[in-house]
């Protein structure tokens, strides 16, 4: 499960996030293309935008059950 306390600086301020246990498989970016990215120089997914729809909500729920090393996590209201 992913760990809140090792969230990459880079995700954008919300309820999801990706942790520094992620291995760049670059999954998350191919299932939610709208809300998660990769980092440039580090080579790592971070989210680049919260969903604001059911869609992107439904898009970000796959990505995080497909994430192989569980790097995502969803913390609600308390990310």
């Amino acid at each position: 499960m992913a760990d809140l306390g090792q969230k990459w600086k880079e995700n954008k301020s919300g309820k999801m996030f990706v942790d520094q246990s992620c291995i760049a498989c670059d999954a998350c970016v191919l299932t939610a293309p709208k809300n998660f990215g990769m980092h440039e120089e580090d080579g790592h997914a971070f989210v680049t935008k919260q969903p604001e729809t059911q869609e992107e909500e439904a898009a970000c729920k796959e990505a995080m059950e497909g994430c192989p090393v569980e790097a995502i996590g969803d913390f609600g209201d308390q990310g």
